[in-house]
C-alpha cells in the first residue's frame, strides 16, 4: 500500500490512499499524530529494537555494524534483571510519561529532526540519530499496519527546504541519506521525498474550485519553509509542479524556537538569569541559554557535562541570590530541561485563546510557579518570528508577486502571532488555516498516490 509519512519535529503522522481519497491513520490514542519523541532505558536497546524488527536477510550486515550495542543491550538485560522480551523502550505520549517519571535514568530524545542535518557529526553520532529515526519510523509504520491490517509498500516523504542554515547542500544530502536508509530498513522498497509546505499545498489545492496563487507558510516544530505556488484544477493533475513553483525559502527556525525563546525570557529568571553578582554586575547568559537549547547537540553536551557544573557552581558563590543558581545545579542534576521546555510549550500553547496562563514548576521546587501573559510572550519570541517574517518576504521576492491567499499549516502554525506577523506583511491577501498536525501528511500521501498509481 501506498503512503506518505510526515516525519516531523514535533509530531508525526502518515496517511494512507483509500477508495482514491487519502485518509491519515491513528498512531496513539486515536490522534493521527504522535510525539516525535522516544525514551529507551539506555541508547543500547535502541539498536537492539531496530534489530529484532528487521527481516532476517539483512540482520546480519546490522549485526556487523551494531553488534557492541545488541551485545550490550542482552548484557544489560541480564545485570539488570529484564526479561528477553520486556520492552525498554517507548514513543510519542508514552516516551514523554516514562521520562518524566525517570528523567535520570533513561535516554530522552525529542525532536531527532532538528539534528539530522547538524554539521560536525561524527560517524558514531551519525549512526545513533539513524537507529533513532529507524526505530521510531518502525513504530509508526508497523502501528499503521496494525490499524489497517495491510502492508506499507512505498513512501513519500517530507521534507524542510533546508534542514540546516550552515553548508545547507551538504546538510539536506547527510539528513535525507538518514532518513532514506532508515525507511528501507523499515521495509519500504522505494522511498521519494517532497518537499513539506508543497506538501501542504497539494492538500489544499484539492479544494480549490479556480486557480489561484497561493502562498503556503508551514510553519513546523524545527522548520519553517514558504512556498509560492500557482494552484487550482488547471494544475493538480501535473505530475511535475516544477513549472508552478514560483518561490521557496525555507530555515531551521520553528515552534520549538518559539519554546525555547520563552523559556529561556520568562523561566530561566527563577534559575538565576538576570540576577547580579555580590560586586553588583549581572551574570552572564550562556549558561541559562545552554540549560534550554534542547535542540543543539553542542550546547546539550555542554550542558550535560561535568565543566558545566562547575562553571555554575563558580557562578553560586559569586551570586547575590545563590538559592536561584542551586535550582540550575538541580535541573542540571536531575534532566529536567526538557519537561521545563515543554512547560514553556504548553505555555505557549495555551496563550493561543488565553491571555494569560500559570506555568506550574512543581517538578523543579513545590509551589514554583510564573504567570506569563500575552504581551510578556510576544516580546520573548521577537527573534525567531523576525526569522519566519524575513522567509515570508523572501518568497515573495523570489517569486516578483504577491499572493492572492496565504495558506497557513504546521504543528507551531496556531499560535496567533503567526496570523499577526502574516498580516502584517501582505494585509490584502486571504488568510486561510490548514489543518495544523495533517495537511503535510494528506499532501504527501496524495503524491504518493500521482506518483505510483
Amino acid at each position: 500500500m501506498l503512503t506518505g509519512l510526515d516525519f516531523g519535529t514535533s509530531n508525526s503522522a502518515i496517511g494512507i490512499i483509500k477508495n482514491r481519497e487519502a485518509k491519515l491513520v491513528a498512531l496513539e490514542n486515536n490522534n493521527t499524530y504522535l510525539p516525535s519523541t522516544l525514551y529507551a532505558f539506555d541508547r543500547c536497546f535502541v539498536s537492539e529494537f531496530v534489530f529484532n524488527q528487521l527481516p532476517e536477510q539483512t540482520k546480519g550486515s546490522y549485526k556487523k555494524d551494531r553488534g557492541r550495542s545488541i551485545n550490550l543491550a542482552k548484557n544489560t538485560r541480564i545485570h539488570e534483571g529484564f526479561s528477553p522480551h520486556e520492552p525498554l523502550i517507548s514513543f510519542g505520549l508514552s516516551a514523554i510519561s516514562d521520562y518524566i517519571e525517570s528523567p535520570e535514568e533513561g535516554l530522552f530524545v525529542k525532536s531527532p529532526k532538528s539534528f539530522l542535518g547538524a554539521t560536525g557529526l561524527s560517524e558514531r553520532q551519525i549512526e545513533f540519530f539513524e537507529d533513532i529515526v529507524t526505530a521510531m519510523m518502525i513504530n509508526i509504520k508497523n502501528t499503521a499496519e496494525s490499524n489497517i491490517k495491510e502492508e506499507l509498500s512505498k513512501v513519500v516523504i517530507g521534507r524542510p527546504v533546508n534542514f540546516q542554515g550552515i553548508d545547507s547542500e551538504q546538510s539536506n544530502l547527510q539528513a535525507t541519506s538518514i532518513l532514506t536508509r532508515a525507511a528501507k530498513r523499515c521495509g519500504y522498497s522505494e522511498v521519494e521525498f517532497l518537499y513539506e509546505p508543497l506538501a501542504a499545498g497539494i492538500d489544499f489545492e484539492s479544494k480549490l474550485t479556480e486557480d489561484k496563487t497561493v502562498l503556503v507558510v508551514d510553519i513546523g516544530g524545527g522548520t519553517s519553509d514558504c512556498s509560492m505556488v500557482n494552484m487550482g484544477p488547471s494544475h493538480h493533475s501535473n505530475k511535475d509542479r516544477k513549472q508552478d513553483f514560483l518561490a521557496h525559502s525555507g530555515e531551521r527556525v520553528g515552534g520549538n524556537d518559539l519554546d525555547i525563546a520563552l523559556a529561556f525570557t520568562e523561566l530561566m529568571p527563577l534559575f538565576g538569569k538576570n540576577s547580579l553578582q555580590k560586586k553588583g554586575i549581572e551574570q552572564p547568559h550562556g549558561p541559562f541559554w545552554t540549560s534550554v537549547c534542547i535542540n543543539n547537540i553542542g550546547e546539550q553536551t555542554e550542558f550535560n557535562s561535568l565543566e558545566f557544573v562547575k562553571r555554575i557552581e563558580r557562578l553560586q558563590r559569586s551570586a547575590e541570590q545563590p538559592e536561584l543558581f542551586q535550582r540550575l545545579l538541580n535541573l542540571q542534576k536531575t534532566k529536567l530541561n526538557h519537561r521545563l521546555v515543554r512547560s514553556a510549550e504548553l505555555a505557549k500553547i495555551a496563550l493561543s485563546d488565553q491571555n494569560k496562563t500559570n506555568v506550574s514548576l512543581d517538578y523543579i521546587e513545590p509551589q514554583l510557579t510564573k504567570l506569563i501573559d500575552t504581551s510578556e510572550f510576544e516580546s520573548a519570541v521577537v527573534k525567531p518570528l523576525n526569522s519566519i517574517k524575513q522567509l515570508i518576504e523572501e518568497a515573495i521576492t523570489q517569486a516578483g508577486t504577491n499572493p492572492e491567499i496565504i495558506y497557513i499549516t504546521g504543528g507551531s502554525a496556531k499560535s496567533p502571532v503567526f496570523r499577526t506577523l502574516v498580516k502584517e506583511i501582505v494585509p490584502k491577501a486571504k488568510i486561510l488555516d490548514g489543518d495544523y498536525y495533517g495537511s503535510v501528511a494528506a499532501g504527501l500521501t496524495k503524491w504518493a498516490g500521482k506518483l505510483w498509481s
